[in-house]
């Protein structure tokens, strides 16, 4: 099997990645374009003592660590918008980029602690300390009132409890696209938790369309079948998780997709 197969079915994944990474599908899909362009450069300095799928997310982890947004550059250069820039560098003053790295690279990749460690160049002892960091600031320094549009009972109230405890409230849960409207309208969210199929085979998406014509708010979708929103062909979510899910990756997904919108308020 070539390099290239070995790699095309982990590609999605690391779309998902650097796009919760950078905040934007945009910056993110760009980011795994300059990998596969290393690789195809240099295919002998790819990593074969590893799995495919280490050795990519390592090579995104170079690139990323030559160009990314750190303390010494300014947000404007990678992408962020203007309005989000001055809420982007106080939490960056406070929250060191390998912390939301180590989360990310756990809570939703789910990479264990010894394999982050190796895409970190970090012992793994020292990727839980940064896990914990990231958690405890990004926590502290976020909240939002969220609607969820789930039509599962079970998921919607474990997905409300993820949300409380994490320090949000809840603006309602919905299970068609037409209640998801209605809803948003009417006590309009910070947050928007997405499922994709719906009660009355609507659609989570068209909803969240409907929304988005509306006003401005983030939005986290949910899916069994990621891989269809994560191609990298056509305008697709930024933030997404995969059922079923850990209450830890719907924590880090929610607390990175608050991390860039500006619309956060700030807990006290």
């Amino acid at each position: 099997m070539s390099l290239g197969q070995q790699l095309a079915p982990h590609l999605p994944f690391l779309r998902r990645y650097g796009r919760a990474l950078t905040g934007s599908q945009t910056e993110g899909d760009r980011y795994v374009r300059a990998t596969l362009e290393a690789i195809v450069a240099a295919p002998e300095e790819f990593p074969r003592s590893v799995d495919p799928r280490l050795g990519l997310y390592r090579t995104f982890q170079a690139i990323w660590g030559s160009t990314h947004l750190d303390a010494d550059r300014d947000p404007g250069d990678v992408g962020l918008s203007s309005e989000n820039e001055a809420i982007a560098r106080a939490r960056l003053a406070r929250l060191a980029p390998r912390s939301r790295q180590a989360l990310l690279l756990t809570a939703m990749e789910g990479f264990t602690s010894e394999d982050a460690a190796y895409l970190l160049d970090e012992s793994a002892d020292a990727v839980e300390d940064l896990v914990s960091h990231a958690l405890s600031e990004i926590e502290r320094q976020t909240r939002a009132r969220v609607l969820i549009i789930e039509d599962e009972p079970l998921i919607a109230m474990d997905l409300e409890t993820i949300v409380r405890d994490q320090g949000h409230d809840v603006t309602g849960v919905a299970v068609t696209r037409d209640e998801a409207v209605a809803l948003a309208m009417e006590d309009r969210p910070g947050l928007v938790l997405a499922d994709i199929q719906l009660a009355d085979d609507s659609s989570g998406i068209d909803a969240v369309k409907d929304i988005l014509a509306q006003f401005d708010v983030p939005v986290i979708f949910i899916t069994a079948f990621p891989e269809r929103l994560l191609t990298g062909e056509r305008p697709e979510p930024t933030f997404l998780i995969t059922k079923p899910f850990q209450r830890s990756t719907v924590k880090a997904a929610i607390s990175q997709a608050l991390f860039f919108d500006q619309a956060t308020v700030p807990a006290t």
